[in-house]
């Protein structure tokens, strides 16, 4: 077999350190995407690497993908219901005590005054 040419690699351009725990491991995720990407187009990468890559293409990768994005948004419906709610509660609380108050009885206690 002969030998390949080595191209010369590109000095890469040094980035300020990261400030956050999240932007250092986005660095690294960018450097690991770099690292597997050059390894493929050099023809060095591992099965594993190749293999990584190949799942990401997948329809069935894709569709695991729009699942877990309909979850999160599943997810947020239930909070602002769950928050929505209790505003509401709390409307309805209000709105009994301005008419006890109307009729000249006393308010309820709210579960803050408990003491």
């Amino acid at each position: 077999m002969a030998a390949r040419k080595r191209q010369p690699k590109v000095q890469e351009t040094r980035r300020r350190p990261a400030t956050t725990p999240e932007a250092r491991e986005n660095q690294l995720v960018s450097a690991a995407f770099d690292l597997a990407e050059e390894q493929i187009r050099e023809r060095t990468a591992s099965s594993q690497v190749i293999t990584h890559f190949l799942k990401l293409g997948t329809a069935r990768e894709k569709l695991e993908m729009k699942r877990l994005e309909a979850d999160v948004e599943l997810s947020r419906a239930k909070i602002e219901a769950i928050e929505s709610h209790k505003r509401i509660e709390g409307l309805y609380v209000d709105a009994i005590d301005a008419m006890r108050a109307y009729a000249g009885g006393e308010p309820l206690p709210k579960p803050d005054d408990e003491d």
